[in-house]
C-alpha cells in the first residue's frame, strides 16, 4: 500500500505535529476599527489598593490592543508620567484627569467620567 492511503490517528513522539496542525484550521483576531469620533473612551480616579495614590484609568474601551498601545504611550509622553495597559484597562500614574481629557477631544474622542 501507499503511505498517502493512511490516515495519521495518533503519534506519540510529536513528529507528526505538523500534519495534525494542517487540520485545524487558524483563528485570527480581528481587531475593531477606531474611528475617533465615534469612540467613547471611559476616564476614572482610583486610590483604592495603590498606598493612597491617584491613578487616572480607562476602561471599557474597543478591542485593539496595538492602537490603544500606541495612544496610552502618547498619553505618557504628554503627561511625562508612567502608567501599565493591561487587557481591558489602562492606567497613568497620577491624577491627569482634565489633561488627558483635552488631549483626547482635540483627537475627536468622546470622554466619559
Amino acid at each position: 500500500m501507499k503511505e498517502d492511503e493512511y490516515e495519521l490517528v495518533y503519534i506519540s513522539d510529536g513528529s507528526g505535529k505538523n500534519k495534525l496542525d494542517k487540520t485545524k484550521k487558524s483563528k485570527e483576531k480581528k481587531n475593531v476599527e477606531i474611528i475617533p469620533s465615534e469612540t467613547t473612551l471611559k476616564m476614572r480616579i482610583e486610590k483604592k489598593g495603590r498606598g493612597g495614590k491617584a491613578v487616572t484609568v480607562f476602561y471599557e474601551f474597543p478591542d485593539n490592543p496595538p492602537y490603544f498601545k500606541r495612544l496610552m504611550k502618547e498619553l505618557k509622553n504628554l503627561c511625562a508620567t508612567g502608567g501599565s495597559y493591561k487587557d481591558t484597562t489602562f492606567e497613568i500614574q497620577g491624577d491627569q484627569r482634565e489633561k488627558l481629557r483635552s488631549y483626547l477631544e482635540q483627537k475627536g474622542f468622546q470622554v466619559k467620567g
